[in-house]
């Protein structure tokens, strides 16, 4: 269901009827913040694979001893895809269009404006829509309006498969620029290839990436279609758990703790990484994508900023 009251649920069943020792996941940002005080009650460590606002991990500027993550966090995406705007596409005026339910899309919203505006650009509109709607084209038809250079949409790729498409059968040439929520093939079979020219987003590994291609190899072979972001970052979590285990020498939660903690240049599908012990962030660059007729084109690789 991806409720936030079922994921306290299933995590409280984990933990005491089946006695687990780690949790991986679940996916998404509210559903682990959710999770992390029983996990936290109890010490089991939890790994978040997609959760990438940063109160996942840290809670008035100290850090949750047993919530860790697999991925970047929102500020990372949202400056970079500032900057980029900025820098790379000289844009001076922005839309932002924001799934209003999503603590990711929000997060993601507010970090892109302060970066862009910051830098000398000025967001001219702020719109909103909620998961799981339709039709967009009322609001689309306002963004129209306003002219922008770069449309900022950090959402879902439901969504954004249907809002890039809608906006371009109204008319809208702007470019549009997204997450890591636009890096699935069923965005390009929601929008349509064409609909898509003039689109970039960041995420967290290319196709290309010597690191990444034995483990797309190898998803590929097992399950006939190449893996979405989720599914690499899925596949980083359990690597961090197997070299955390690997490294306790034990499956005591708090030996593992420690561990994942201490995790230092670790290959994994979409990166090396190394832990931040101060923030149980990874360490890790962030891809920049261009879609150009249905494929995806490698545009930059940008180091968190220091």
């Amino acid at each position: 269901k991806s409720e936030a009251a079922e994921a306290v649920n299933a995590a409280t069943k984990l933990i005491s009827d089946d006695q687990v020792k780690v949790i991986v996941g679940p996916a998404v940002t509210a559903n682990v913040i959710a999770e992390s005080q029983v996990a936290t009650d109890n010490k089991v460590p939890v790994i978040g694979f997609a959760a990438t606002n940063p109160d996942v991990t840290v809670e008035n500027g100290q850090v949750k001893p047993f919530i860790f993550r697999s991925c970047f966090i929102d500020p990372q995406q949202g400056t970079v895809m500032a900057q980029f705007a900025t820098q790379e596409l000289k844009a001076k005026t922005a839309v932002l269009y924001i799934d209003s339910s999503s603590d990711y899309s929000k997060s993601l919203g507010k970090v892109f404006k302060e970066t862009f505006e910051a830098a000398g650009g000025k967001v001219v509109m702020e719109e909103a829509f909620l998961a799981k709607d339709q039709d967009f084209k009322a609001a689309l038809t306002k963004i129209k309006g306003a002219n922008a250079d770069v449309i900022f949409v950090p959402a879902y790729y439901e969504e954004v498969g249907k809002i890039v498409k809608q906006a371009r059968e109204i008319g809208i040439t702007a470019t549009m620029l997204g997450t890591d929520g636009w890096d699935d093939p069923k965005v390009a079979d929601i929008a349509g290839a064409a609909a898509l020219n003039n689109t970039f987003f960041s995420t967290h590994y290319f196709a290309e990436d010597p690191g990444a291609k034995s483990f797309i190899d190898a998803f590929s072979k097992e399950y006939g279609h190449a893996p979405n972001v989720f599914a690499a970052l899925g596949y980083d979590a359990g690597k961090l758990l197997v070299d955390a285990l690997k490294r306790a020498g034990s499956d005591d939660p708090e030996a593992i703790r420690k561990a994942l903690e201490e995790t230092k240049d670790l290959q994994v599908a979409t990166a090396k990484i190394t832990m931040d012990p101060a923030t149980h962030n990874p360490i890790k660059d962030a891809i920049i994508i261009q879609n150009v007729d249905g494929k995806y084109v490698f545009k930059g690789r940008i180091a968190p900023s220091k």
